[in-house]
């Protein structure tokens, strides 16, 4: 009996194994920038074209540099960009805020207030492999109010690789690579935005029909703040089981990890269109650039339909950082 146990899990694996290297990722050029299908299907695009705004909103919220839409595996949309409450939200994008230039403060991210912005300068790299589709890029964080003119103040490489994994969801990597050329270094200060990851939800989702949970076991009320490993975002979707979501995984070795959260909590917006989180590395403490470094940090997102269980989440992040 115990031997046939083990050939069945044995096969369970081998099979879920088999199902995902049968997969393949591919990259697509599109009028915007660069496309990952998975099977011929898009699952997610990264945009350097610079996305135009509404009408009657100013010309600084048109941004490049991001992630949208990011689907999940059947196809349903899980990323929102230019809300209306926050036209400077893109999807999946790295939303550095306040930070401290030769005794300036200078805002990456709030771009209405023109200090500055991140936007996608060229492609370093692109190839596919083994299943899977990786895009390297480079994104200029530029200091729009420099005594004598607007300033390079960081340069950014982010890598992007996506790869089939089990049960027919998929993975996507994301390491940003920061570095500076001022003499003097950047500062980022502590503050409850800025850096890490940030993700701006479709707008379907809302306190009524979306839950989030930490891997410290917090939800959307007593998240923000909080410390953990990874975060997990589900909601309503038009998939057959009712849901779809998205998981996101700190690696150990990011800057203050296990990683502070940014988490809007419940009634933000009276409930609807309501999910913002974000990987804050410098939440409680400011992070020092300095000129001639390089400084990474890494994360992991799985993507999937249905449901994803504590344990199950537990061991996509023991298997990221192993």
């Amino acid at each position: 009996m115990c031997f046939k146990k083990n050939i069945l899990i044995l096969f369970y694996f081998v099979t879920i194994i088999f199902q995902a290297q049968s997969q393949q990722v591919t990259l697509q050029e599109s009028t915007k920038g660069m496309d990952f299908l998975l099977d011929g299907k898009l699952i997610l695009s990264y945009q350097m074209t610079k996305e135009p705004v509404p009408s009657g909103v100013k010309q600084v919220y048109s941004k490049s540099g991001f992630i949208h839409p990011i689907q999940s595996p059947s196809g349903q949309l899980l990323s929102r960009i230019q809300p209306e409450d926050h036209y400077h939200h893109y999807g999946i994008w790295g939303p550095y805020t306040r930070a401290t230039i030769g005794g300036r403060e200078v805002d990456f991210w709030n771009l209405g207030d023109e200090k500055g912005r991140v936007d996608f300068s060229h492609v370093i790299s692109k190839k596919q492999a083994g299943g899977a589709a990786e895009l390297t890029v480079r994104q200029n964080h530029i200091d729009l109010k420099a005594p004598a003119q607007s300033q390079l103040a960081m340069e950014e490489d982010l890598r992007i690789k996506v790869k089939p994994a089990d049960k027919g969801r998929y993975f996507v990597d994301y390491t940003s690579t920061l570095q500076t050329a001022l003499s003097g270094g950047i500062l980022l200060d502590d503050y409850r935005y800025g850096g890490g990851i940030g993700f701006r939800a479709t707008e379907v989702w809302g306190d009524a029909n979306s839950t989030i949970l930490t891997s410290e076991g917090k939800d959307r009320a007593t998240a923000d703040g909080s410390t953990a490993r990874w975060i997990l975002v589900t909601g309503q979707s038009d998939h057959s089981s009712g849901k779809s979501g998205i998981l996101f995984m700190s690696h150990n070795t990011n800057q203050a990890h296990p990683e502070p959260l940014r988490v809007w909590p419940p009634g933000q917006y009276e409930g609807k269109g309501n999910v913002f989180i974000e990987f804050c590395p410098i939440r409680h403490t400011s992070w020092e650039i300095q000129p001639g470094k390089r400084y990474s940090l890494t994360y992991r997102i799985l993507v999937f339909d249905g449901e994803l269980t504590v344990q199950e989440a537990d061991n996509y992040w023991k298997s990221f950082v192993k």
